[in-house]
């Protein structure tokens, strides 16, 4: 396997940081060499949260450059857009979870909100794939990253990480009704 670069954007206190630790266990489990760099400032305050990472022996960096992500994950719509523009690679796969956090600019009249199809027109132009999730009964929001994981999973959106290594390290890094829940949205995408 080549390097496989892995860009996540989200907003504070969506779970970008158990979205990224998940896929690093799991790429640990299956024995790929990973590199990996958090952007935590942010989230305290409500604002965007990174993550980098790199599968692959021939990652020397942590760091994905700009527009060389095969995958973007975005745990939110306005971050999908910003993400797919500034770091997908050109017929990459774009993965977002449809909800919104509006920015600031938003809120205050200044930018217009990012609509669905805004992200496919534009990854469409750009040869890149994109995938909704979006999951209506969700008990607890901080669930989103496990079902985007899911949805990777599903669609073999994350090469040499199986459902078994996924599986394994929701286990390793949840307890308790926290991983009940996660494992049964995680199990319940097995069958969509």
């Amino acid at each position: 396997m080549g390097v496989f670069n892995i860009y996540m954007t989200g907003v504070g206190g969506q779970g970008i940081g158990l979205l990224a630790e998940l896929l690093a266990r799991a790429a640990d489990l299956a024995g790929i060499p990973v590199k990996g760099c958090d952007t935590h400032g942010l989230a305290q305050r409500g604002g965007i949260v990174s993550s980098h990472l790199r599968l692959g022996a021939g990652a020397h960096s942590p760091l994905v450059e700009a527009g060389r992500a095969d995958l973007v994950i975005a745990l939110e719509r306005h971050e999908a857009l910003r993400a797919l523009r500034s770091m997908l690679a050109p017929k990459g796969s774009l993965l977002w979870y449809d909800a919104s956090w509006q920015p600031l600019e938003v809120r205050l009249g200044r930018a217009s909100p990012v609509e669905t199809e805004e992200i496919f027109t534009e990854a469409g132009a750009r040869g890149a794939s994109a995938h909704r999730v979006f999951v209506a009964d969700l008990e607890d929001a901080r669930e989103q990253n496990v079902a985007l994981v899911a949805e990777a999973a599903r669609l073999s959106l994350l090469p040499g990480l199986g459902r078994e290594e996924l599986s394994r390290a929701l286990r390793d890094l949840l307890s308790g009704p926290a991983l009940e829940r996660n494992l049964a949205l995680f199990e319940a995408k097995e069958g969509t």
